[in-house]
């Protein structure tokens, strides 16, 4: 596929072979570094080292062959709990446990496949086509809706919707520890752990800005019930930053403290659903509302935290 990337506020100071691992889902950052040493990809026309921080302005070319990967994609009959559905777009309800897309070594079983089943020619949206249809991600073990483009010009649309924020998010999660406001914004900016690649934390100096707004819905004993919205769309940016706050996700394997991991052994996997999604419909511009009811999962875990509240209020 050819590569073209203007560098803007959400990318700058990234790695050059982060930013190409990144952004194309079948490119390996091994395999990016390789193609930038070879100068087949470029900044500005000029080569740089796979170690570049790209900056504003800067714009990023080249051209990366999918060979080996000819038919990297296979449609597969997969469930899809589909909300809404039209000539454009769909809505659906994303389940705990479904990556959204497929990368090397991990080539099945993802939204993406079930969704070629559904409509293959979602294939044509992109020139990714590890990537057909998606607008945006939630993460693995994140459960709730998203919104999927049927043609490339429903992509485009919305992908430029996400990027000047016009698309409304809320999200429902359990937190350990009680909040004692009732609302709150936490503005950190986030990037790469600075030693754990595969993980996102608070970078003051050289992360990307990071905008999380909360409001406390139920407290339990020792337990938050938060609904947020998000102003910007980083990764893991809920997770990393209740995590930094001290209220790390009931049941987050990843962002956690020692002293709360037995307590995670009541939740299968992060306690965070999307439940409401607005968003302006790509062909008809109406704006367009959705909501995702709490999955089995989430409630087992809220009627457990209920439970343990009541058997610890004064008699």
């Amino acid at each position: 596929m050819n590569l073209n990337i203007t560098i803007d506020r959400d990318c700058f100071n990234t790695r050059l072979d982060a930013l190409v691992s990144e952004t194309v889902a079948f490119c390996s950052r091994s395999r990016a570094v390789r193609l930038i040493e070879t100068g087949e990809i470029r900044v500005n026309s000029i080569p740089k080292k796979p170690g570049y921080r790209v900056r504003l302005g800067d714009v990023v070319t080249g051209f990366i062959p999918d060979s080996g990967y000819e038919d990297p994609i296979r449609p597969e009959a997969l469930p899809i709990n589909f909300i809404y559905k039209d000539a454009h777009i769909f809505v659906l309800n994303k389940p705990a446990g479904r990556v959204v897309h497929p990368a090397p070594g991990n080539l099945s079983g993802t939204l993406v496949n079930g969704l070629l089943s559904f409509d293959p020619d979602i294939v044509s949206t992109c020139e990714d086509r590890f990537r057909s249809g998606i607008v945006h991600r939630l993460d693995k073990d994140t459960s709730g809706l998203m919104v999927v483009a049927r043609t490339a010009g429903a992509l485009t649309f919305l992908q430029k919707e996400f990027k000047y924020r016009r698309v409304k998010k809320k999200y429902l999660a359990l937190g350990h520890g009680v909040l004692k406001k009732e609302n709150g914004r936490i503005d950190l900016p986030i990037g790469r752990h600075p030693v754990k690649r595969k993980m996102m934390a608070v970078r003051p100096e050289n992360g990307k800005p990071a905008i999380t707004e909360w409001n406390v819905q139920a407290r339990y004993r020792a337990a938050s019930r938060v609904e947020i919205g998000l102003k910007t769309g980083r990764t893991h940016q809920i997770r990393v930053h209740f995590y930094n706050k001290g209220y790390p996700l009931i049941g987050d394997r990843v962002y956690q403290y020692k002293r709360f991991r037995k307590k995670n052994a009541i939740a299968p996997r992060q306690m965070l659903h999307a439940w409401k999604l607005s968003f302006r419909h790509p062909f008809s511009g109406r704006r367009m509302a959705f909501k995702a009811d709490l999955p089995d999962d989430f409630l087992t875990v809220q009627h457990m935290l209920d439970a343990s509240s009541s058997d610890a209020a004064p008699q």
